[in-house]
């Protein structure tokens, strides 16, 4: 009897045992135990010049920091961290995101278009302070067929971007979705002799930003649109079908003004229109005239 009923004693504490080592392995590999989720979106305010802008971007990097880190730097070393960044230390905090190196056409993802380009998870308890970028050697410009090869200015291939700057929303503990929007139209000039790349370029969330879309008609004109708030301008390059959209503006009041490349068209414009709270804007199809 004493040896059955210490048997039945080990099944049991066994038991809870197992159930116990189930339990924390479940939420450890689920996550809950203290991690965020970070999704990066490629997106592009395109070129009015270009076919394709092909970049070469090779790794993408979150600069990760609790309060007290944030606080230190800013107080004590913020400039020399900032030169260190530039220049690709991976010290202080520095965490790769999963993505696919390669060469991406940016003009693909233009009017609302995007892809997802890499995640990451990372602790809680952080803050995301920065993301950079650093690009390669193997980026080129496609304009009527014809490729040529696109330097990067001063050969700075890492660009460096502060989340605290930017219209961005991080939901600590949770999934938080950001848009890298490349603008190719800022970002190649044509020095001496050849295509140059400075990049211009900004992060956004949805939950922090808004969109414009509409229709701009016929085809045969050849209509790039521009929405303009003060010293802030942005451009669409329409789908045959007219249409275009804006993503990634902050609140405000724009001008969009159609302007014809094609067929001696006239030129038009709407004024105020307003982006603002949750709903994005819709304007009234626009049909330019000879």
């Amino acid at each position: 009897m004493i040896m059955k009923t210490a048997m039945k004693i080990f099944t049991v504490v066994a038991a809870f045992a197992s159930l116990f080592f189930l339990a924390c392995n479940k939420e450890n590999s689920t996550g809950s135990s203290g991690n965020s989720k970070l999704n990066i979106y490629l997106t592009d305010d395109p070129s009015l010049v270009f076919d394709n802008v092909w970049l070469d971007i090779q790794k993408v990097e979150i600069k990760l920091e609790d309060d007290s880190d944030h606080n230190e730097s800013e107080h004590h070393n913020g400039n020399d961290d900032d030169d260190n960044d530039r220049h690709g230390s991976t010290s202080g905090g520095w965490i790769a995101i999963d993505i696919h190196p390669g060469i991406y056409d940016i003009l693909r993802f233009r009017n609302g278009l995007d892809t997802l380009f890499g995640t990451s998870s990372f602790p809680s308890a952080s803050n995301i302070r920065k993301l950079r970028i650093t690009l390669g050697t193997s980026n080129t410009v496609v304009s009527g067929g014809v490729t040529a090869a696109l330097t990067i200015h001063d050969n700075d291939n890492i660009i460096v971007l502060n989340i605290d700057e930017s219209p961005v929303a991080i939901n600590t503990g949770g999934l938080s979705n950001v848009w890298i929007d490349f603008d190719a139209g800022r970002s190649i000039r044509f020095q001496h002799n050849s295509f140059e790349l400075k990049p211009s370029c900004k992060l956004f969330s949805r939950e922090k930003t808004k969109s414009i879309e509409g229709v701009v008609l016929p085809k045969e004109a050849g209509a790039v649109v521009f929405a303009i708030n003060g010293t802030d301008t942005a451009s669409a390059k329409p789908e045959n079908s007219g249409e275009f959209k804006f993503i990634g503006l902050t609140a405000g009041t724009y001008r969009l003004l159609y302007h014809a490349t094609l067929g001696n068209y006239i030129d038009t414009s709407i004024n105020n229109v307003v982006v603002s709270g949750n709903e994005d804007a819709h304007v009234v199809t626009v049909t330019l005239h000879q």
